[in-house]
């Protein structure tokens, strides 16, 4: 079982999501071989811990390795270990649909490789892929194959996967859709809301084949009846009885499954928002010579209703700017939500066309962020300045203009403000786009906030 420690580690203030990491669960698992020689099955959860916890959540993942297929142990096998490495370190902008579909791409398309090594199709990398991604307050589901994944809320089970599998007859049957069996990979994908007390089952085809979904029923019944409180001890215990029962009625295959209850969920009032996102004071407006943290303005630029812009040296005296959100705004704290997500997306867009954010390595004593300086002009004056621009110079920004915006949608993000004031083309010539208060985070929108 692969499990990280729930209890939340968050890293330095710009690192920090403004948003609750209170998502928990109980979890357990068992996998045995049963009467086959070796175990072809493959299962591992994933519960991270801060950061991580929030923007990709906790994953579950269950294989089988098809039987006819020589390589189905190593294929089951790679597809789980490699799904729980490779999901995490997709980027924290993009949707849990974005990030699992690429990385099960990429799994399909290299075990669909290994079995090409075969002459014969039978020997090849084939197996089932069932998973949970719960990220907030919302589960996704990911499937294919022939192993299951049921919900029981409320004292009624439902199976939320449909067997991708054909009977020839009433003792075979054979699979239609699974990783690796083809070049191109269909997978099932849904997202349903998740509730307090919810138990989710993943059971491989040597336990359901055998267990009748009545019979499933009764005994998640039971176990809710004698243990109101679920704990990790008691889930992995109602997996290894769940296995020894299809294998009491004669199981065949391979036999796993996992049990996953929802404990509490990321919902917090207003005001425990606010008191969280209010951890960092607002620093006052600055004046020229004043320091903040090692930063001495040097020249005031921007001032509005809703934020200042500094220009401002460090004790090494390099140059940067300073942003610090208006005072006007202390008590909101949907815009103190806004300008922290400001910083956490510019972190995250790396491109010569979008102004840098400056990473931080020491605490930070108030709320504001740094980015590089621009010496230059915005697009509104440079076109205020060449009215009859030649066309090969428009194209040139027009071009640099498209690779920082493409930056932004590799990320899924959206800028949603790309207009001539947030355009700045430095003295170099080199276009940067800037200020990201409006930018919209697939990643970011599936959490949940008050």
């Amino acid at each position: 079982m692969a499990s990280e420690s729930l209890e939340q580690t968050l890293g330095g203030a710009d690192e920090m999501l403004p948003f609750a990491a209170t998502l928990q669960l109980v979890v357990g698992q068992a996998s045995e071989k049963g009467r086959k020689l070796q175990n072809e099955d493959a299962i591992g959860i994933r519960i991270p811990s801060g950061i991580p916890l929030i923007s990709k959540g906790v994953v579950s993942v269950i294989s089988d390795g098809v039987s006819t297929a020589e390589g189905g142990a190593h294929a089951s096998a790679i597809s789980v270990s490699n799904f729980l490495a490779d999901y995490y370190s997709t980027p924290e902008t993009w949707s849990v649909q974005t990030s699992s579909s690429k990385v099960l791409t990429a799994l399909n398309r290299w075990l669909y490789g290994l079995g090409q090594d075969y002459r014969d199709a039978r020997r090849g990398f084939v197996c089932t892929f069932s998973a949970l991604v719960f990220k907030s307050c919302s589960v996704h589901m990911l499937h294919v194959g022939d192993s299951r994944i049921y919900r029981f809320r409320h004292g009624e089970l439902l199976q939320l996967s449909h067997d991708h599998s054909s009977h020839i007859n009433s003792s075979n049957q054979y699979l239609t859709r699974a990783l690796g069996m083809d070049v191109k990979l269909d997978v099932d994908y849904k997202t349903l809301s998740v509730e307090v007390d919810d138990l989710y089952l993943l059971t491989t085809d040597g336990v359901h084949d055998v267990l009748t979904e009545f019979e499933i029923h009764r005994k998640l019944t039971a176990l809710c009846q004698q243990h109101p409180k679920l704990t990790d001890n008691l889930c992995e215990k109602f997996c290894q009885m769940l296995n020894k029962k299809a294998f009491d009625l004669g199981s065949k295959d391979n036999l796993s499954s996992q049990l996953l209850s929802v404990s509490q969920l990321p919902k917090q009032a207003i005001d425990d928002v606010y008191h969280s996102l209010s951890r960092q004071p607002f620093p006052p407006p600055l004046s020229v010579g004043m320091k903040l943290d090692g930063y001495q303005v040097t020249h005031i630029l921007h001032q509005s209703q809703r934020s200042q812009v500094y220009r401002v040296e460090n004790d090494e005296g390099k140059t940067f700017c300073m942003k610090t959100p208006s005072v006007n705004y202390i008590d909101d704290a949907a815009y103190i939500e806004r300008f922290m997500l400001e910083s956490w997306v510019g972190q995250r867009i790396n491109s010569t066309h979008v102004v840098k954010v400056v990473e931080q390595h020491k605490i930070k004593s108030a709320l504001y962020y740094v980015t590089e300086f621009l010496s230059g002009i915005s697009l509104g004056e440079w076109l205020t300045q060449h009215k009859k621009a030649p066309v090969e110079e428009v194209l040139l920004l027009l071009k640099q203009i498209e690779l920082g915006i493409r930056a932004f949608h590799r990320r899924e993000t959206l800028h949603q403000d790309v207009k001539p004031d947030n355009i700045f083309i430095t003295r170099d010539g080199v276009v940067k786009i800037i200020d990201f208060g409006s930018c919209y985070i697939k990643g970011v929108a599936e959490i949940s906030s008050p």
